[in-house]
C-alpha cells in the first residue's frame, strides 16, 4: 500500500494540488502611454543559462494581463525582486487582482520607481528592489513574432509550443536578459564570497491556495552544506572560472595550476587573477600568465 494520497490534477495545479514554493517578484512593463505599470508574479525562472549567445528568463502568465499585453506590444519588461517585509508583500497582493487597469491601481501604489540602466525606452524599476533583471522578449522564437496585443477575451488557435500565445488564455515569454542590477551590499557579497548573513531577505510564496489568502514565507538564517567533492576537478574549477568575469577567460592549462586551491579560497584566487588581467589588458589567462600571477602572489606573501 502506498504511503501517498493521489490528488486530482486541476487548473493551476501548482497552487491547488501542490505545496509549491515559488519566488515573489514584481514585473514592470510599459503601457501604451509610456507609463510604467506593475504586476506581481511567481511563475518566473531561468531558461537559457549556458551555451547560448545570450541568457534568458521564462515568464508564464495570463495572456489578457496588463503584463502580457504590454510585452506583446513593446517587448520590454523588468523583473524586480522585492524584500520579505509584510508591508511589501501586502503591496504585492494589492497589485495582483486580475482585471485591474493600470490607471486604477497605479495611483495608489506605494512602490517608488526609478529609471533602469538598459538602453532604449524601458519600464521603470523598483527603487527598493533587492535586484532587478531588465529583459527583452525574444519574439522570433517559436514563430511568435506575429503575436499581437489587443485581445483580452481569449486568443484563438493556432498556438505556439513555448513562446508567445500558448493557449486560449495563456502565454509564455522567453525574456533575454539585458541587465542584472543589484544593490551594492549584495553585489559585494557575490563578488567577495557569500556568507550566511549576506543572503537577501527574499520571500517564498505558495500561491493563491484557498480563495481567501496568499501565503508567503519570510527568510530565516541560511544554512550551508558542504559539497561532497573531496578534490577539485578541472570541471569544478572551470565552473567557477567561467563566472568570475564576463570578459576575462582561462585556458585549461591555467586552471590546472590552481586545482589544489581549497574550495573556500577559490573565488578569492580567481578574483585576484581577474584583477591582474584587467590591470594588464589581458582577456585570456594561459599557463604563462598564471605563472606570472603566482610569482607575484608569492613575492607579496614573502614581503609580509
Amino acid at each position: 500500500m502506498s504511503s501517498f494520497e493521489n490528488l486530482r490534477i486541476v487548473d493551476n495545479f501548482y497552487q491547488t494540488s501542490l505545496f509549491f514554493p515559488m519566488p515573489t517578484v514584481v514585473i514592470s512593463t510599459l503601457c501604451e502611454d509610456g507609463s510604467t505599470t506593475l504586476g506581481p508574479y511567481s511563475l518566473v525562472q531561468p531558461y537559457y543559462v549556458a551555451g547560448k549567445d545570450y541568457y534568458a528568463m521564462l515568464l508564464s502568465c495570463r495572456n489578457s494581463s496588463n503584463t502580457a499585453q504590454n510585452i506583446l506590444r513593446n517587448g520590454k519588461c523588468a523583473i524586480n525582486f522585492v524584500d520579505d517585509r509584510p508591508k511589501t508583500f501586502a503591496e504585492c497582493v494589492k497589485l495582483s487582482w486580475p482585471g485591474d487597469k493600470p490607471e486604477d491601481k497605479m495611483p495608489g501604489c506605494k512602490f517608488e520607481l526609478e529609471k533602469g540602466q538598459a538602453e532604449g525606452e524601458r519600464p521603470m524599476v523598483l527603487t527598493d528592489a533587492i535586484q532587478v533583471i531588465e529583459c527583452t522578449w525574444v519574439r522570433e522564437l517559436d514563430g511568435a513574432e506575429n503575436d499581437k496585443a489587443g485581445i483580452t477575451t481569449g486568443y484563438e488557435p493556432p498556438y505556439h509550443d513555448f513562446n508567445g500565445i500558448t493557449s486560449k488564455f495563456g502565454a509564455h515569454f522567453i525574456l533575454k536578459i539585458d541587465k542584472i542590477l543589484m544593490k551594492k551590499k549584495y553585489s559585494d557579497a557575490i563578488i567577495n564570497g557569500v556568507r550566511a548573513k549576506d543572503f537577501p531577505n527574499l520571500p517564498v510564496d505558495y500561491g493563491y491556495r484557498d480563495s481567501k489568502n496568499f501565503w508567503f514565507h519570510r527568510k530565516t538564517r541560511m544554512r550551508a552544506e558542504l559539497l561532497p567533492m573531496r578534490k577539485q576537478s578541472l570541471d569544478s574549477v572551470r565552473y567557477a572560472a567561467d563566472r568570475a568575469d564576463d570578459k576575462v577567460k582561462f585556458t585549461d592549462d591555467a586552471l590546472e595550476m590552481i586545482l589544489n586551491v581549497p574550495r573556500v579560497f577559490l573565488p578569492l584566487v580567481l578574483k585576484g587573477c581577474v584583477e591582474w588581467a584587467r590591470e594588464n589588458s589581458c582577456e585570456l589567462i594561459t599557463a604563462k600568465e598564471m605563472q606570472i600571477i603566482n610569482d607575484k602572489r608569492a613575492k607579496e606573501k614573502n614581503k609580509k
